[in-house]
């Protein structure tokens, strides 16, 4: 089933802002510190980051007409998500910041240039083409600025 391209634009900005107004005021120690259930704010921004950037070659990818790479049991997402973090944990917040934005535009600019089938959800996997992953992060970094106090 296609999706709205023009919402999935809104949703991907809207759930993008909705983060960044979480991070706002946070210091760089703040983010690097890692008292979130064992990561630091920066491995989330960090895994965001790894997933825009799957899923907007997964746009490319299936725009182009061929199948998608990423349709993955639960355990290979499982074992693919420790990857990631293991690769990328320890980068900078400056880093993290700026994969965090470079990744959401190059998914936006591949939603913009996405042709029908590109925008097939069920071409997608079980993940689908429309995510409320970066909200579930978001939440979980609202409830750690509140319980510690930031």
């Amino acid at each position: 089933m296609a999706e709205d391209r023009d919402e999935l634009l809104k949703l991907y900005r809207q759930t993008r802002a909705e983060l960044l107004s979480v991070l706002d005021g946070l210091t760089d120690a703040q983010l690097t510190e890692e008292t979130l259930d064992g990561w630091a704010v920066t491995d989330h921004l960090l895994h965001l980051a790894w997933w825009d950037d799957i899923r907007a070659v997964e746009v490319e990818r299936i725009s182009a007409g061929h199948d998608s790479s990423f349709q993955m049991t639960e355990k290979q997402d499982e074992d693919f998500n420790v990857l990631g973090y293991t690769l990328r944990r320890g980068m900078p917040a400056a880093q993290a910041k700026w994969e965090l934005d470079r990744s959401r535009q190059r998914l936006l600019d591949a939603l913009e240039a996405a042709t029908p089938r590109g925008l097939d959800s069920s071409l997608y996997g079980a993940a689908g083409l429309a995510s409320g992953h970066e909200a579930e992060h978001t939440g979980w970094i609202k409830r750690w600025r509140a319980e510690k106090g930031y």
